[in-house]
């Protein structure tokens, strides 16, 4: 689902630019524009910030190095023990 309406907002985001560049947007775009590009950011951020808390970091000899912070965020989800 979030990935098919992240596509959908590049889509969109991708046309207002092509437009803008060729004929110049209406007031209209420009505010849509400026909306669909804070919801890619936000979509983005939380995506990331998904992936980092999932994340495990091992070392050469198989230790974990996970950093603390992240450890702790993912006892907190109940993602460790």
């Amino acid at each position: 689902m979030a990935d098919t309406e992240m596509k959908a907002l590049i889509e969109r985001i991708n046309a207002l630019a092509k437009k803008a560049k060729a004929e110049g947007l209406s007031e209209l775009e420009e505010i849509e524009r400026k909306d669909l590009r804070q919801k890619y950011l936000k979509k983005f951020r939380e995506s990331f910030k998904s992936q980092i808390e999932m994340m495990q970091i091992f070392d050469k000899s198989g230790k974990e190095v996970t950093p603390q912070k992240v450890r702790d965020i993912q006892k907190k989800k109940g993602l460790r023990d």
